[in-house]
């Protein structure tokens, strides 16, 4: 049975923030999460999978050098608005918050 600190660990480590009230039903609830899931221990599922081939497969083309390499390279870095040698100077969206 999971416990309330636990649960806290959790919803900590997934970034929730959970009222102190709520604590007790999401407690509840996990353990329902965790039994439910816990049915796929029950399933009879075969040992060895590894001889079975899948009947799906990927078609994929061989790809050739349709151009040299860097052919379009300069022509698209000329159109780039900011550039610091030969690196391309993006906006930064990502924040480590």
């Amino acid at each position: 049975m999971a416990t309330v600190e636990e649960v806290q660990k959790l919803a900590a480590l997934a970034r929730i923030s959970l009222a102190e009230a709520d604590l007790p039903a999401f407690t509840r609830e996990f353990d329902a999460i965790i039994a439910y899931v816990g049915q796929l221990e029950k399933l009879d599922l075969p040992a060895d999978l590894t001889g079975e081939t899948s009947p799906l497969r990927n078609v994929m083309r061989d790809d050739g050098t349709p151009h040299a390499a860097g052919f379009f390279t300069e022509k698209v870095a000329e159109q780039f608005p900011a550039r610091e040698g030969d690196a391309l100077v993006v906006k930064q969206i990502i924040s480590h918050d």
